[in-house]
């Protein structure tokens, strides 16, 4: 569990710097991690992005200061790194849903952002079953969405296009083409920075004339750890991504790589049957 208490160091570390600027890179050095997989990681195990925490916590503290200090609002927004009173005054906003102005005359109305902290245990009691795959690149076939990453939005969207995707039917007519993989919603292009990504509900190539409203993606060569999922969706899927996270990662010699994600449907059983079989795919690399 070294690397989960790494995480507990890079937690100190931002709490540490939030009057200054803070870099990805540096943040990720001190967790002895990769930018991507620190990323992944941090939000994988909190339910926040690092930036959206960041923005927290800054927000938090600098309500803190503004009932508490005769300081000015410019002042406070500067320290904290804001280049003028209005992009403060949007993100205090986004957060208390007052102005600064507001909230020194009615502080009871503000929000609080505490600092993270991780309780690590070594659970142990139910192993994890993998397997290591190197797989050539290949190309993918189907539809796809850009959504953020903030506060889960990613999680509400994905569920509803799959309804959206199973009701008019696509995913019917995609399966109808579908590789040995089956049905897969992949997640990619990921920009932490920007706080987004694309979800994908794709199949193999497997079809010479693709639709005109399909859109086709090459998936790069990668060596990837394979996790059965048994279990109904949905309930069953996010179970396993947490526990490779807070089990798998922090156990093995193994990071991220930074590639695509992939949720493979390979079973034409019922999903919500507590036999269905599925599989995560997780690009990695050894640290």
């Amino acid at each position: 569990m070294e690397r989960l208490q790494r995480m507990v160091e890079s937690i100190a570390y931002i709490e540490d710097n939030l009057e200054a600027e803070l870099v990805m890179e540096d943040i990720a050095r001190i967790a002895y991690m990769s930018k991507f997989h620190f990323q992944r990681m941090f939000t994988m195990l909190t339910g926040f992005t690092v930036s959206e925490y960041i923005r927290n916590r800054r927000i938090t503290k600098a309500a803190q200061e503004l009932i508490n200090s005769n300081a000015r609002v410019i002042d406070i927004a500067l320290k904290y790194g804001y280049e003028s009173p209005e992009a403060f005054t949007k993100a205090f906003r986004g957060i208390h849903g007052i102005s600064p102005s507001m909230a020194k005359k009615n502080s009871h109305s503000l929000k609080a952002y505490p600092k993270l902290s991780f309780h690590i245990q070594i659970k142990g009691d139910v192993e994890m079953e993998y397997k290591i795959v190197e797989k050539e690149a290949f190309t993918v076939v189907g539809k796809s969405i850009n959504t953020t990453t903030i506060g889960g939005d990613n999680h509400r969207a994905i569920a509803a296009f799959w309804e959206e995707s199973n009701s008019n039917g696509f995913s019917e007519e995609l399966a109808k083409n579908c590789g040995e993989l089956g049905l897969l919603g992949i997640c990619l292009d990921f920009d932490h920075q920007l706080e987004n990504m694309t979800y994908l509900i794709a199949a193999e190539k497997n079809i010479e004339v693709v639709p005109t409203d399909w859109i086709e993606r090459e998936i790069s060569s990668a060596t990837w750890a394979v996790f059965p999922v048994h279990g109904a969706m949905p309930d069953a899927m996010p179970k396993v991504w947490q526990r490779i996270f807070t089990e798998w990662f922090p156990s093995t010699g193994y990071e991220h790589s930074g590639g695509p994600e992939m949720e493979v449907y390979l079973s034409n059983g019922d999903p919500s049957s507590d036999k269905y079989y599925s599989e995560i795919w997780i690009p990695i690399k050894k640290k």
